[in-house]
């Protein structure tokens, strides 16, 4: 059994993390194999927008404590090609939290359970997030002495009101979905989260993906500056985007009253 599915359903790609017997805790196997899904995203043209889901009751429980920590603490030896390839480069796992990586495309969080420590992060790392009603999130790291170090210090006073953000950071609390969409760290909760994802998902790569992508990057590149700064962000990346082809066909196709036929050139 494969610890990770890729599916690619036309402009959409599916990611499902697949431990459900640890709630798809991640271990050096699962850290390898979403890094290279992310780079797939990033890599394939034909990609224009990323859905991470899990299998089972849990979205995702973090970081395998039995496994991946004991490897970093030198508490463990490598055992296996997968724990030999996570030491040779150390970055992997924060590249699979999104950490120090970016697809360049928007990804959505299907949200089908809880999602705590890493996985909690990751949720961090994305862009549009739907979760089941039954699903908690929080960071619980503090619990056990080590640090969130996926980047949960620096997103999430960014991605929720500062306070209640500590108030989790500090004491390693869990919060439900119905407290995180009033938070605004979510922007649904669904009893079928995936099928809610995907159709977002579907509405978004059906777009210019020239323009998905640049409004993207300066939504996110301008997070945190001053405003005159980052206007200056927003024309040096919308510009080259009215220059496309597919900003021709747009307001094209929009005359002709159809739908357009994109094609990322």
């Amino acid at each position: 059994m494969t610890v990770l599915n890729y599916e690619r359903r036309g402009h959409v790609a599916l990611i499902t993390l697949n431990r459900p017997e640890v709630r798809n805790a991640i271990n050096p196997e699962l850290s390898v194999r979403l890094d290279e899904a992310w780079r797939q995203v990033r890599d394939d043209a034909q990609v224009r927008v990323a859905v991470l889901t899990g299998t089972g009751a849990a979205f995702c429980a973090g970081a395998d404590l039995g496994r991946l920590i004991p490897l970093f603490s030198g508490a463990r030896q490598p055992e296996d090609e997968w724990d030999e390839r996570l030491l040779a480069d150390p970055r992997t796992t924060s590249r699979a939290l999104l950490r120090n990586f970016d697809p360049e495309k928007p990804v959505i969080a299907a949200i089908n359970g809880h999602a705590i420590a890493g996985g909690m992060e990751i949720v961090q790392g994305t862009d549009i997030r739907v979760a089941a009603p039954a699903a908690k999130f929080g960071v619980q790291e503090v619990k056990w002495a080590i640090f969130p170090a996926g980047g949960s210090t620096v997103r999430m006073p960014t991605q929720m009101p500062f306070a209640k953000a500590m108030e989790l950071l500090l004491t390693g609390d869990l919060i439900t979905a119905q407290a995180a969409l009033n938070l605004g760290f979510l922007n649904y909760v669904e009893e079928e989260p995936l099928a809610k994802a995907m159709a977002i998902a579907e509405k978004i790569a059906a777009n210019g993906p020239i323009a998905v992508r640049a409004i993207r990057r300066s939504a996110r590149a301008c997070l945190g500056m001053p405003e005159q700064e980052a206007l200056q962000v927003e024309t040096k990346l919308s510009a080259p985007v009215f220059r496309t082809e597919d900003a021709k066909e747009g307001p094209r196709a929009f005359m002709e009253k159809r739908q357009p036929n994109y094609q990322g050139r």
